[in-house]
């Protein structure tokens, strides 16, 4: 079942690095963008710790070119997913009024025993995941409050609370998501991918996304502009990421929308959120 209604007509969309935006949500912001919804999107990093696929673009890991290099593919991106409007965290209008701006630094991170990302040891201290919590959702309320400081959008859109696979910037963003819900009264949508194991979230209202043939269009298109990330086959309706691991193309995106007052007593009763 498909409702699109349910994000209203200005949702934001928190994602932590380059392509997240497209593979897990890509074909839901197209349709959004055709039913003419106001779509943000806010990227937390620049990706510039990432893997880069075999091939041609490989000189790029572990380079100070890789993140100029990804932010040209996730402006590809999105023009392919329809133009939403995009600012990196840190910079503006997603940041503290009269303050300079901030670099949010990929965090990296390491494959754990659980099959689960876990933090890496050698984060920056600039990373996004060790920013303190106020930081990351001042920046955010700065573009996402008018000039009365009322909520200028309709839903928030993020992981879930284990940040899907486990990286640390995606908790980190689900975490400043789902406080920024807390605080204004917004949905909060988590994004919930079959292909990996979610954390266990309470009870809350399920989303499907079927996306029409031209937003699954627009997302395969944005994936493919993320060529230093993944590789698209359309014949087959796959992508294989930089590791080398293969999925389908999802055609249909699923969500929760969940309370942000019961999402919080869950994880401090679970203890699966991070402070």
């Amino acid at each position: 079942m498909t409702d699109l209604a349910a994000f209203g007509d200005a949702p934001f969309f928190l994602h932590a690095h380059p392509d997240d935006e497209s593979i897990s949500t890509g074909g839901t912001i197209a349709a959004l963008i055709e039913a003419g919804a106001e779509v943000t999107v806010i990227t937390g990093t620049r990706g510039e710790r990432g893997e880069v696929v075999a091939g041609e673009l490989e000189h790029l890991e572990g380079t100070d070119e890789l993140a100029p290099h990804r932010m040209g593919e996730l402006a590809a991106a999105l023009d392919a997913l329809g133009g939403p409007t995009h600012a990196f965290l840190g910079s503006a209008p997603a940041r503290i009024p009269q303050a300079a701006r901030r670099l949010y630094a990929d965090s990296g991170m390491r494959w754990g025993a659980d099959g689960f990302a876990e933090p890496a040891t050698d984060a920056p201290v600039t990373a996004l995941s060790l920013a303190p919590l106020a930081d990351v959702v001042g920046d955010l309320l700065a573009a996402m409050l008018d000039d009365a400081r009322r909520p200028a959008f309709s839903s928030i859109v993020s992981y879930d609370a284990r940040g899907g696979y486990g990286h640390p910037d995606h908790v980190r963003m689900h975490d400043a998501g789902l406080e920024i819900a807390r605080l204004t009264g917004r949905p909060f949508l988590a994004i919930v991918e079959p292909r990996i194991h979610d954390a266990p979230l309470p009870a809350g209202e399920e989303l499907s996304v079927d996306l029409p043939p031209a937003a699954l269009a627009a997302k395969t298109a944005a994936m493919a502009a993320h060529r230093s990330q993944l590789t698209v086959d359309p014949d087959a309706g796959t992508f294989t990421l930089s590791g080398g691991q293969t999925h389908p193309v999802a055609e249909v995106e699923h969500f929760r929308r969940v309370h942000p007052d019961r999402i919080v007593q869950f994880c401090i009763q679970e203890g699966s959120c991070t402070e």
